[in-house]
């Protein structure tokens, strides 16, 4: 029986909204409704597909304008956050988020979103993401909420704290979030982070499984990536059913 073909993934962007919060840096993140096919339950980054009017918002000649525009839209469906600077486009995109650009004055502001990861769900995953992650200064002047559905709550919290709370089983996290916030706690401010994110290249990740000789799977990822090795556990392979790995939080 032949190999079927791998699915096409589908071109999606992420955002890391970072903030210097009391204890260290604090990143927002959103915990998913458990009635959503993708991530049910797990806290994840805003994200998800790249639309269409994406592309229209995009600036000329940046390769990745759609994706930047797409987490910027993201954020501010998902958590009400809305990353824009003057003027206002000069066609705007019909539906809310044309809406709320217009009503700011305001166009997307891609110059604030830094480029962090580049992750491809595995090619033998039924549905693949194309995923770009960005990291960005969250404006002081705006508070984070959840849209009720999609996103059941909005949350502030340090890195290391997240994957500890996972670890602890009072939160659950899929292996490319959990290994972004990994790497994001290794800085201790958000100019901190912007600034090494500036600094370092963007090597694509797409995760490959390998036994781990007890039973269990690791999965490989290049060294050049910058997550400080090439194995790591799979910690989500059982709850996720292994159709995800790799995958972020972007919805369907």
């Amino acid at each position: 029986m032949s190999t079927p073909a791998p699915v096409t993934p589908r071109p999606a962007a992420t955002i890391l909204l970072i903030r210097d919060g009391e204890s260290g840096l604090e990143v927002l993140m959103v915990c998913r409704a458990r009635e959503i096919e993708f991530a049910s339950g797990a806290l994840v980054f805003p994200g998800g597909r790249v639309e269409e009017a994406d592309s229209q918002l995009a600036p000329d000649g940046d390769p990745l304008g759609a994706f930047k525009v797409a987490a910027i839209r993201e954020a501010w469906e998902e958590c009400g956050i809305l990353l824009g600077r003057a003027p206002a486009p000069t066609l705007l995109p019909a539906g809310p988020f044309g809406n709320a650009l217009g009503e700011r004055g305001v166009s997307p502001d891609v110059e604030a979103v830094v480029p962090f990861a580049h992750w491809i769900t595995p090619h033998y995953s039924p549905k693949r993401f194309d995923t770009h992650f960005f990291l960005a200064q969250a404006p002081g002047d705006q508070e984070a909420v959840h849209d009720g559905y999609e996103a059941v709550e909005a949350v502030w919290v340090r890195p290391a704290e997240a994957v500890a709370e996972a670890e602890a089983g009072k939160r659950r996290l899929v292996f490319a979030t959990r290994l972004n916030l990994l790497r994001l706690a290794k800085h201790g401010s958000a100019a901190e982070a912007l600034a090494a994110a500036r600094e370092c290249p963007i090597v694509t990740v797409t995760p490959e499984p390998v036994p781990d000789g007890a039973g269990g799977v690791m999965l490989r990822i290049p060294e050049e990536a910058g997550y400080g090795g090439t194995l790591f556990p799979a910690k989500d392979l059982p709850a996720m059913g292994g159709r995800w790995l790799g995958q972020t939080g972007s919805r369907t």
